[in-house]
């Protein structure tokens, strides 16, 4: 298949009948039919190439959820370049790493994220900053407006030296070793995750799919959104932040959303709305949630509220296919302690530590091998390496499956937080507070939240004679990391356990504090 023709017909939603049909629309109202998002993403690629813009290149991407996302990202497709996804969420040292390891030659940026850049634009390989503007809002003198990429040609000619096997997206995951990774998405990954979920979901032109996380994520775009755009369906945008379930459940009933992801917590908060009988949900047919296991009572109480709605519980990441099993609605309560089946195409297989499968039943590491798992880790070989084996990913999860084929997650075999739809590792903030002149020790683990699931908890032993509160390491960590990695709990010990080895036994400190909240 010709690469250009694919991201063409994805803008085009796969059928020229589809052309004067919405494609993707803001929540509040401002929408693109295919024929736009096509004619506006053929300028913005034009003008990325008069700027410079070569097949390969990279380009990032520091914007709030908005059109010009999807315009950006297919017009990067459609020239051979490559995305960098940025999360907004990023501290100014976060996001020099990043554009400096991707090497990106232009970051296209919203106005209200000027204050992270203006530190450390200078201190990047980037060529050209655009600056998406507000209404009032100031472009800084060191970036050009976003405008101007509305100027390029509307005209797109084939470019049949892009492969399907090249890159078109690098998405930065936290990292074990405290430096983030770019996991590799090719236009081949993307096609197939696409096409996968197509078939297993039976997404059609009539679909309308509502993501409810920020574009730079898989979770709001390339779960469900753009296999219904495949298809030829509307995808509607929810604003990126001030979340309200209130707010979200409007936008359902309003644009008649079909399909929908919600994380747990914001499905908890549907529920425990006094007045969710008020609202009418006739549209939605599905929820997809995954992150972490649903419970019990929300799948009761919403089949009982809302019996035309099914609920599809996912397990994935980002470069091991981000939905590689599913939990289909009539399983909920059989297998709802379960994350279902492996998605068509997809193998997941549970070994030991030499790679060797366990019967069923027992314990080992997920393995994840199909057409949509990531091809590596920008520029890291020997993490690559030690992650992609024989064109599986390791995916440093620990599960196993049960007689019928459901996979259970058992835990996590890489030190991994996971609190309101995000990764937080903990390697990445212990390395943090180290750099600390009170800190002498420092454990980070996970405890028990009441709505996003887990939260951090850092686990101190000060310098002798060094003074440090709770509020400080707090205030520490913000300066330093995105806001959503800070502890939310700070505890201060004279000692932390450990092996004869000295390796940390966490597991020792998570039953201790798993009462805290």
């Amino acid at each position: 298949m010709d690469v250009d023709v694919f991201t063409r017909k994805m803008a085009l939603g796969f059928s020229n009948a589809n052309k004067n049909k919405i494609a993707v629309q803001e929540e509040a109202g401002r929408a693109w039919t295919y024929e736009e998002l096509n004619r506006i993403s053929n300028s913005y690629a034009n003008k990325l190439t008069e700027l410079g813009v070569e097949k390969g290149d990279r380009v990032g991407l520091l914007l709030y959820n908005c059109l010009e996302y999807f315009g950006l990202y297919f017009a990067i497709g459609k020239i051979g370049a490559i995305a960098v996804r940025l999360n907004f969420r990023l501290t100014s040292s976060e996001l020099e790493y990043a554009l400096n390891d991707s090497q990106s030659k232009i970051v296209c940026f919203h106005s209200k994220l000027v204050d992270q850049l203006e530190p450390i634009y200078h201190n990047t390989p980037v060529n050209h900053y655009l600056c998406l503007a507000d209404e009032n809002e100031t472009i800084p003198n060191w970036s050009k407006s976003f405008s101007i990429l509305r100027s390029g040609s509307e005209i797109k000619e084939d470019q049949n030296h892009i492969k399907l096997t090249d890159p078109v997206m690098l998405m930065y995951t936290s990292g074990t070793t405290g430096r983030p990774k770019g996991a590799i998405w090719t236009h081949n990954t993307t096609f197939w995750f696409s096409t996968i979920q197509a078939i297993k979901w039976k997404f059609t032109e009539n679909d309308v799919a509502m993501t409810t996380g920020p574009l730079y994520h898989v979770g709001a775009m390339e779960d469900i959104a753009l296999p219904v755009m495949m298809m030829g369906g509307t995808v509607i945008i929810t604003k990126s932040q001030g979340f309200d379930i209130k707010r979200v459940l409007s936008v359902i009933e309003g644009r008649n959303v079909s399909v929908c992801f919600l994380f747990p917590f914001m499905i908890y908060e549907m529920l425990n709305l006094t007045d969710i009988d008020s609202y009418e949900l006739q549209s939605l047919r599905t929820i997809y949630t995954g992150g972490d296991p649903l419970m019990p009572w929300a799948i009761e109480k919403l089949k009982r509220k809302f019996p035309n709605i099914g609920v599809v519980q996912v397990y994935g990441l980002t470069e091991g296919q981000p939905i590689a099993a599913a939990l289909d609605p009539d399983d909920a309560f059989e297998k709802g302690h379960t994350v279902g089946k492996p998605l068509p195409l997809t193998e997941i297989k549970i070994v030991d530590d030499n790679l060797i499968p366990v019967p069923i039943g027992e314990v080992g590491e997920i393995l994840i091998k199909s057409p949509a798992v990531s091809e590596g880790y920008w520029r890291k070989p020997e993490e690559t390496m030690r992650t992609f084996v024989n064109g599986w990913c390791k995916t440093g999860d620990l599960g196993k499956f049960d007689e019928d084929g459901y996979l259970t997650i058992a835990g996590r075999k890489k030190d991994m937080i996971r609190s309101g739809g995000e990764n937080i590792y903990s390697a990445e903030i212990e390395d943090v507070l180290y750099r600390h002149k009170a800190v002498k020790e420092v454990a980070i683990i996970g405890i028990p939240d009441p709505k996003f699931i887990e939260a951090v908890c850092a686990v101190i032993v000060k310098k002798a004679g060094a003074s440090l509160s709770e509020n400080e390491v707090i205030e520490y960590c913000k300066e330093h990391l995105a806001s959503y990695k800070k502890p939310k709990k700070v505890i201060f010990v004279d000692n932390i356990p450990r092996t004869p080895s000295g390796k940390v036994q966490k597991f020792i400190l998570r039953k201790q504090y798993s009462h805290i909240s």
